[in-house]
């Protein structure tokens, strides 16, 4: 189809998610084996990879059967009862937890010390969200949207935090809502800037292009918030979670094809699937 096509430079992992791999790739090189306790990252086709290797993926349910083992704990951090579990039962813990994600853990566990009402804007079933819970006691109150907190409810003076992967925007957006209702906000901007920094590249990326197709994990969160950044200047982006999923029909002779992706999306995939469009 005479297609061109470019590879956003600046898309695939952050450094959270490559610490968390190189760690386990080292194991995997040594032993052989190693116990990720969740999906190492939300991209099923690196942890399919990484499971071809010998990482075996558990399942909170299951630790507590795991004995003597070594276990990753992935970027998205855990709560402290699970290092307790683990190391109760002679397990050896590999921490990858981000550096960002622990520097939020150790922010708002001293927040709670200082006797904050401390919101969190995130999804309350995201693994980094339940882990600061654990940091909380419980004590803290998740929202996605703002329509779901009774703000007539709420103390005249609240400590706002983000999960890392929410849009920038929309903190924001939510800080505005509640100082409206009357609510001092303390904001504590803790969104990572290698997922917020990328809206504006990859904007400017996908406006380079006819066409733009984004590559990122199903359950990917960061994913969900980029994709919809660059439909916002291209309409036609297509997101694929794998290269089987690419449809020709989306090209046209002679057009520009741009390939990104989200934060953990593998470079290997962005090839892969430039490899099939050029094939076409």
């Amino acid at each position: 189809m005479n297609l061109k096509v470019e590879i956003d430079p600046r898309s695939g992992f952050c450094f959270g998610v490559v610490k968390a791999i190189k760690r386990a790739l080292e194991i995997l090189k040594t032993d052989g084996k190693l116990y990720c306790l969740g999906q190492i990252v939300h991209n099923d086709e690196e942890v399919k990879r990484l499971q071809d290797l010998g990482m075996i993926t558990l399942t909170h349910d299951e630790i507590a059967n795991i004995h003597g083992q070594k276990v990753l704990i992935r970027a998205h951090g855990e709560p402290p009862e699970t290092y307790e579990l683990l190391r109760k039962n002679g397990n050896e813990i590999l921490d990858a937890t981000c550096p960002i994600v622990l520097k939020l853990q150790d922010r708002i566990k001293h927040s709670e010390l200082d006797g904050d009402f401390i919101l969190i804007y995130g999804k309350a079933n995201h693994p980094e969200v339940i882990g600061l819970m654990g940091h909380l006691n419980g004590q803290g109150v998740v929202f996605k949207d703002i329509e779901e907190l009774d703000l007539s409810a709420l103390p005249d003076k609240v400590t706002l935090y983000s999960q890392t992967t929410m849009s920038i925007d929309k903190l924001y957006e939510v800080r505005q809502k509640l100082e409206d209702a009357g609510i001092r906000v303390l904001l504590k901007d803790t969104i990572c800037r290698q997922v917020s920094g990328r809206k504006e590249e990859m904007q400017a990326f996908c406006m380079k292009h006819d066409t733009i197709l984004f590559i990122s994990g199903v359950e990917s969160s960061n994913g969900k918030v980029l994709f919809e950044s660059c439909r916002e200047v291209n309409p036609h982006s297509y997101k694929i979670s794998g290269v089987n999923e690419i449809d020709p029909a989306w090209f046209q002779e002679g057009h520009s094809i741009g390939i990104c992706g989200a934060t953990s999306t593998p470079t290997w995939q962005m090839e892969q699937a430039m490899q099939m469009i050029l094939s076409l």
